[in-house]
C-alpha cells in the first residue's frame, strides 16, 4: 500500500474506517470479557471528548503545556489518595501497565545500582502468577527473574517459596493484587514485610485491582491489604484504563517517596539538541489520556464508581454460583474481585472457547501449567452486568455442544511436533504452522487445535514460535 497520489475525502475515509471495524469483534454488546471496559454511554463521550480536546497538546514539555501537567498531577493525586498514599507518596501518569512495571523494575535496578553497588547481577524475584511485564522488564533491563511457585488450591504466591529464592543479589520482590489469571489478592503485608527484614524493594502489581478494590473496601468487603497502608511497600502500579473505565492508555505508577522516584527520571544533556527530560518512558506524549482520566474521574465520582462496582460484583457473584453450579465445571481457588477462571475434568475447554465465540461471547483460554490446570478467564465489567443469565445460558449450550463432539485428534500432531523439537528441524515453525492452518499470518476460524498444540509446546519453542508467526502478521 502507498499514500494516495490524490488525498481521499472525509466520507471515503470514514468509509473504510467503519468498513474496517465491522471486521472486529464487537465490544459494545456486553459480550467480551477482556480487552475492554465499559463505564457506560455517559462517561464512555465524556471521556472521548476530553480526550479530543488535547489530541494536540504534547505532554513532552511542561513549560509549553503547564495545563497537561497539572492534569498530570491530578489525576495521579487523585489515584494516591484513593490508594491512602501520604504527602510523600509521588507518581507519574503512563501509558498502561506494561510501562508502569517496567518503570518500577527499572527503578528498583537503577536504585540497587546505588544502594548495593556489589551486586553484578540483580534478581527479581515474583511469582508465577506474576505478570508478563515483569519478564519483558526484565528483558529490557538486563536482569534475572526467579520464579517461586504458588498454592495450587489458592492460587497465592508461596511466601515461604519466596523467602527461600531471595539471595545476596536480589533487589525487588514482587506481589499482585489481584493476579490476572484468577483474581486473587496474594499476602501483600507478609511480602512486603519480607522485603523489609532483607532490605529490599517491594512493587505491588495493582493494575487491574487497584480501583476495583479500593471501592470494593468503601463498600464493606472484605478485601485484603493491598496499598500505601502497608509498610514496606515501595511501589504499585494501578491502571486507569481497566476498572478506572477512562480511555487508553492510562496507568499511574507510584512510588513511596520522591527520593525512590528520581531513579526512574531519565535526562540526556551530551547532543546538541534540546536538553531532554523524561519522567517516564515516552518523550513525545498527547495531553488526550490525561485529560480524558481527569474527566472520567471526575465525572463518575467515588459515588458513581461504587455504583459501577456495586453492580459488578454482584453480577460477578451470580457468574460464579452459574459456572460452579454446572457439572464439570469449577471455579479455581476464591476470587478477590471481579476477575475468575474455571477449569473443567470433563471438557475440552478451548472447544469451549470456540463453541462461546461462534454464539458471539469473547473469553479467554489459559493454558495447563503446572499447578494449574487449562482454564478459561473471565473478566466481568461494568458493560457485562446485564448479560449474565445470557452469558450462563451460552455456556451450558457450548458444554452441551462440546460433550457431544468427536474429541480433538491432537496426538498426531503433537508427536509429530514433538519429532521436529527433537529433531532441531529447521523447518520447526514453518511446519508447526502448517500443522494447524497458521500459515502467512492467518488464523483458523476454530483456535482448538491451534490452542492445544500451542500448549503442548515447551515454554521456549511457545515462545519462538508466537515470535515468528507475529513477524509475518505485522507488515
Amino acid at each position: 500500500m502507498q499514500i494516495p497520489e490524490q488525498g481521499l475525502s472525509q466520507a471515503q475515509i470514514f468509509e473504510y474506517l467503519n468498513l474496517a471495524k465491522s471486521y472486529d469483534m464487537n465490544w459494545q454488546d456486553g459480550r467480551m470479557y477482556a480487552y475492554v471496559y465499559d463505564p457506560g454511554q455517559a462517561a464512555m463521550e465524556i471521556g472521548r471528548q476530553a480526550y479530543m480536546t488535547y489530541l494536540v497538546e504534547n505532554g513532552l514539555d511542561p513549560t509549553a503545556f503547564p495545563s497537561v501537567l497539572k492534569l498530570e498531577n491530578d489525576v495521579v493525586r487523585m489515584v494516591i489518595n484513593l490508594l491512602h498514599g501520604d504527602e510523600n507518596v509521588v507518581g507519574n501518569l503512563t501509558t498502561g501497565g506494561t510501562e508502569s512495571i517496567l518503570l518500577a523494575v527499572k527503578t528498583a535496578r537503577d536504585w540497587a545500582r546505588v544502594h548495593k553497588p556489589h551486586i553484578r547481577e540483580p534478581e527479581i524475584v515474583l511469582c508465577q502468577t506474576a505478570h508478563h511485564a515483569f519478564h519483558k522488564a526484565a528483558h529490557y533491563f538486563g536482569l534475572k527473574v526467579v520464579l517461586t511457585p504458588f498454592d495450587p488450591t489458592t492460587f497465592r504466591l508461596d511466601l515461604e517459596a519466596m523467602r527461600k529464592a531471595i539471595t545476596p543479589n536480589t533487589i525487588l520482590l514482587v506481589g499482585s493484587a489481584p493476579a490476572y489469571s484468577q483474581g486473587v489478592v496474594d499476602p501483600i503485608p507478609e511480602l512486603a514485610a519480607l522485603a523489609q527484614e532483607h532490605d529490599l524493594l517491594c512493587h505491588v502489581d495493582a493494575c487491574v485491582g487497584g480501583i476495583h478494590l479500593s471501592f470494593m473496601r468503601q463498600l464493606g468487603y472484605d478485601v485484603p491489604p493491598f496499598d500505601w497502608t502497608v509498610p514496606g511497600v515501595t511501589s504499585i502500579s494501578t491502571d486507569l484504563h481497566k476498572f478506572g473505565y477512562c480511555p487508553k492508555p492510562a496507568s499511574v505508577v507510584m512510588y513511596r517517596n520522591a527520593e525512590l522516584r528520581r531513579f526512574q527520571i531519565f535526562t540526556s544533556t551530551r547532543t546538541t539538541c534540546y536538553t531532554l527530560i523524561n519522567p517516564t518512558i515516552l518523550s513525545t506524549k498527547s495531553g488526550g489520556p490525561a485529560a480524558a482520566a481527569w474527566a472520567v474521574l471526575n465525572f463518575l465520582g467515588q459515588e458513581g464508581y461504587r455504583q459501577i462496582v456495586a453492580a459488578v460484583q454482584e453480577a460477578t457473584a451470580r457468574m460464579i454460583a452459574g459456572v460452579n453450579a454446572m457439572p464439570g465445571l469449577e471455579v479455581m481457588g476464591k476470587p478477590d474481585m471481579c476477575l475468575f477462571a474455571f477449569t473443567s475434568d470433563r471438557y475440552n475447554l478451548f472447544q469451549v472457547v470456540d463453541a462461546m465465540a461462534k454464539r458471539g461471547w469473547t473469553v479467554q483460554p489459559q493454558f495447563a501449567k503446572p499447578g494449574a490446570p487449562r482454564n478459561i478467564h473471565i473478566s466481568v465489567n461494568y458493560g457485562n452486568v446485564k448479560r449474565v443469565e445470557e452469558f450462563l445460558q451460552a455456556l451450558q449450550e457450548s458444554v452441551t455442544e462440546v460433550s457431544v463432539k468427536p474429541p480433538i485428534q491432537s496426538e498426531p500432531l503433537i508427536a509429530e511436533l514433538k519429532r521436529l523439537i527433537e529433531q532441531q528441524d529447521p523447518q520447526l515453525f514453518q511446519k508447526a504452522a502448517a500443522l494447524v492452518g497458521m500459515q502467512d499470518g492467518n488464523l483458523p476460524k476454530e483456535m482448538a487445535l491451534v490452542n492445544t498444540l500451542l500448549e503442548a509446546m515447551p515454554d521456549e519453542i511457545q515462545a519462538q514460535f508466537l515470535v515468528e508467526f507475529f513477524n509475518q502478521l505485522y507488515r
